[in-house]
């Protein structure tokens, strides 16, 4: 199993001892078919809806694991529509259309599998009666409203090298008066553009980033191997190739590696960090990847972009020069619905169409 699922993997052990057995059973059901990382998303949807359900005293519950089927069961249209409505205007942090949508759509897939497919002892189904089945969840982001928002938010053409030089040279001369930060950067200066260069170039994710070991490069052949979003094959990995610019940033940073982050001989991660006043390298986390990216960012007068959103510079970047096919097999797109996106953001499509004639 890849690190980040090790890690998800824990929390979800023991996140789903908070909830009522029924939800405990619902997740053991799907643990085969979505990642840890997925269902972790599930429990804190449920946490937050049996929190307003026992608030609004609509279970009797002390705490979330005694919520009932039977409260479940009572429940009314009116309620469902308090609880969106609660979502959409909480003060302490309000929910997105895409958010709320999500929330409701795993409250679905709950209520279905008690509904549908889980039974008690007489072959009788756990939920009678499923007030969920009742909620049309439309559909939010579309490609082209993904699209939409992307724009102006992401790296195109020369960027792309610029924001890479920036990480190496530019951002110290910004910070030329602040010894702290100029010192931090001279110690990690090589390896973070390394980061951006590698996405910039291959369209990893950052999770996919952060799970990258020494022997998963291949740079002969300008490849690496890499555990994908979605593939519960824990015994497989999915060859993903790279463009030149990243094979000469990747040889850059690997001659300092160990001498730079004092990396022992077990740690495999590719990525390593060195915390203050630690005698040993360890793998960079998620969050520490996303914090680097935004610093720089913020300073190249990018303040929108985020780790993610090299990615979406890269495929965008790629399907200019590709097909959809193509670009959806480079990201590890299930479908190629998602990757539309790239053809609304690149106008490539569209484009062509308007400004083309009929042939007389």
């Amino acid at each position: 199993m890849n690190v980040q699922k090790e890690q998800d993997r824990k929390k979800l052990d023991d996140k789903v001892l908070t909830m009522p057995w029924y939800v405990q059973q619902f997740i053991d059901y799907k643990l085969p078919d979505l990642s840890p990382s997925t269902l972790l998303e599930y429990i804190r949807d449920y946490e937050t809806f049996f929190n307003w359900l026992r608030a609004e005293g609509l279970s009797a519950a002390p705490d979330n694991s005694k919520v009932t089927l039977e409260e479940l069961e009572v429940l009314r249209m009116e309620d469902v529509v308090s609880y969106r409505l609660y979502l959409t205007t909480r003060r302490e942090s309000a929910n997105s259309k895409i958010t709320v949508s999500r929330k409701l759509s795993s409250m679905r897939s709950l209520f279905h599998y008690l509904s549908q497919i889980a039974e008690d002892d007489n072959f009788y189904p756990l939920l009678k009666r499923n007030i969920m089945a009742k909620v049309e969840i439309k559909r939010i982001h579309k490609p082209k409203d993904t699209a939409a928002k992307l724009k102006g938010k992401i790296l195109e053409e020369d960027e792309l090298l610029e924001f890479i030089g920036y990480i190496m040279d530019g951002y110290a001369k910004d910070v030329a008066n602040n010894k702290q930060a100029l010192y931090a950067h001279e110690l990690n200066k090589e390896r973070d553009a390394c980061i951006a260069s590698l996405i910039l170039n291959s369209g990893l994710r950052v999770s996919e980033v952060v799970n990258l070991n020494v022997d998963d490069l291949d740079m002969n052949n300008k490849m690496l191997y890499v555990y994908r979003k979605g593939n519960n094959d824990e015994t497989f990995k999915t060859p993903v190739y790279f463009r030149e610019q990243a094979r000469d940033d990747l040889a850059q940073y690997l001659t300092l590696r160990q001498s730079r982050y004092k990396v022992p001989k077990r740690e495999k991660a590719l990525f390593a960090a060195l915390p203050n006043g630690h005698q040993e390298g360890g793998r960079m986390t998620k969050r520490a990847i996303q914090a680097m990216i935004i610093k720089y960012a913020k300073r190249f007068g990018k303040p929108y972009l985020t780790v993610h959103k090299l990615r979406h510079s890269f495929a965008t970047d790629y399907y200019l020069q590709n097909d959809i096919y193509k670009t959806k097999e480079q990201l590890g797109h299930a479908s190629t619905e998602t990757t539309e996106v790239y053809a609304h953001l690149t106008d490539k499509t569209m484009s062509e169409a308007i400004e083309r004639r009929l042939e007389p």
